[in-house]
């Protein structure tokens, strides 16, 4: 037999066992289903940013049809039912959340408007919860703005412009939130499950004694190093299929633009990478709590700089130019190339052959300093 089809079966014999001590290790594979299932569900839900129930109180002074008509305004599903109160219990209700905005309208209040006066309409706002305030202001004012000009004009807007726009929003037409962070979830946790299972599988290794077995044995690091990713790469790469199916298209009802396959031909591709990562963190660590301080370190910074989070234009361009040696900054942009745009293989090429590049330079440097590990434990 040669020496290539020995090591393929000493690959796949060592992959078989990975699978195996994972099987039996309940709480990874609880961390797994989590990863994939509820955590993908709660995060796409946790990261929606349009304004859904907001509270909002509503201090009427002036009780008139026009006051009567903005508080009908203000209705479901973007705000709760208004709550009637007074200006002495308003600070205190917003001091206990239990209004997120309150609107003033002032006595006389249409009386003056139509007189050609310009009263004010005060609106306070818990800020406490930014990205909720911004955008509940925003739609404040557009409903205000919008039954004012009923009434003065009888249409919606005063305001003729000489052009007509019309916006068309492509790939995600309500704008929905949970269209992007169910799909940014997913490509998150396949980053970091690959890391923490493939790191993880490495100290377990070395705590329980068996990287000694396995030195006197007839394998080389790069077999082992190579069972470790197949193995563990294969249980992300389920997965992952198992979150788009059914948790992402199933549950959440989000539509997939592009080509599964071709995106998980993709993710394959990025586990090598990413598992690279996974190894060269476990030879760097010598106990588990170790390794998770490295995870932090090292998992969130590509988490928030690789663009799945935030784009990539507005961070600065030292930052764009450093984080193009990361290989989730060329797995976040094929991802949303072929799921959100459905883009083909001519299109997200030049993403397939970085990340082969950048995972095969990650690949050496962890096989480098696996054997310098193992060259110190046979020391």
């Amino acid at each position: 037999m040669s020496r290539a089809l020995v090591a393929a079966s000493n690959i796949f014999r060592l992959g078989v066992k990975e699978l195996r001590s994972f099987l039996a290790d309940r709480v990874l594979l609880m961390i797994i289903a989590f990863a994939f299932s509820f955590g993908i569900f709660a995060g796409a839900r946790s990261t929606a940013l349009e304004l859904r129930n907001a509270p909002v109180g509503v201090v009427d002074l002036d009780r008139s049809p026009l006051s009567l008509r903005i508080i009908d305004a203000l209705r479901p599903p973007y705000f709760r039912p208004p709550v009637a109160t007074d200006l002495a219990a308003m600070d205190a209700a917003l001091d206990k959340a239990r209004f997120s905005f309150v609107l003033v309208i002032p006595a006389d209040f249409q009386r003056n408007l139509e007189r050609g006066r310009r009263p004010e309409l005060q609106l306070d706002i818990d800020a406490t919860i930014m990205s909720q305030s911004f955008v509940g202001a925003s739609y404040i004012q557009k409903i205000l703005a919008k039954e004012l000009a009923r009434f003065t004009s009888g249409r919606e807007t005063t305001d003729a412009l000489p052009v007509n726009l019309v916006s068309r929003i492509r790939f995600n037409p309500n704008l929905s939130g949970i269209w992007f962070g169910g799909v940014m979830e997913t490509i998150n946790n396949i980053t970091m499950m690959t890391i923490i299972l493939v790191g993880a599988a490495f100290i377990r290794e070395r705590e329980h004694g068996t990287v000694e077995h396995l030195l006197v044995m007839p394998l080389t690091p790069f077999e082992i190093m190579m069972a470790k990713v197949w193995a563990n790469g294969l249980v992300v790469l389920a997965g992952a299929t198992f979150a788009l199916t059914v948790v992402v298209q199933g549950i959440l009802r989000v539509p997939i633009a592009g080509s599964l396959p071709l995106f998980l031909a993709g993710t394959a591709l990025y586990l090598f990478s990413a598992a690279s990562i996974g190894i060269f963190l476990g030879t760097l660590a010598r106990s588990m709590p170790q390794f998770g301080l490295l995870i932090i370190l090292v998992v969130l910074p590509l988490h928030m700089l690789s663009g799945g989070i935030s784009p990539r234009e507005s961070m600065p361009e030292a930052v764009q130019n450093l984080m193009l040696a990361a290989p989730t900054t060329w797995f976040v942009r094929l991802a949303q190339g072929i799921l959100y745009r459905g883009a083909s293989l001519d299109i997200v090429w030049p993403e397939f052959l970085a990340i082969t590049g950048i995972g095969a330079i990650f690949f050496l440097a962890a096989l480098v300093r696996f054997r310098r590990s193992v060259t110190q434990t046979q020391l």
